[in-house]
């Protein structure tokens, strides 16, 4: 299991493309990822869940990964996260 706090760094925070773009790498992985934000467990396969969690930009988001590919969707999670979802 893969557990790391990471930060939401786009100015506009985690809206429908994000959204869509983290549903759609954790659609086609094995693994079961969750994120936590303000006591909030949100399913990574959900674009509604994660649209409607308020998690805004700058802010802290635990994600948690397990099976057995979960080191490559925590990396490429990680990424889109690194780069503000290629948002300004």
């Amino acid at each position: 299991m893969i557990k790391e706090t990471l930060t939401l760094n786009n100015k506009t925070g985690l809206h429908a493309r994000p959204a869509s773009a983290i549903a759609k790498i954790v659609g086609k992985c094995q693994s079961k990822v969750e994120f936590i934000s303000r006591d909030k467990v949100i399913k990574g396969k959900s674009v509604i869940g994660l649209m409607t969690a308020g998690i805004t930009g700058g802010a802290k988001v635990e994600v948690i990964c397990e099976g057995t590919d979960e080191e490559a969707v925590f990396l490429e999670i990680k990424a889109l996260f690194n780069a503000g979802f290629g948002e300004e």
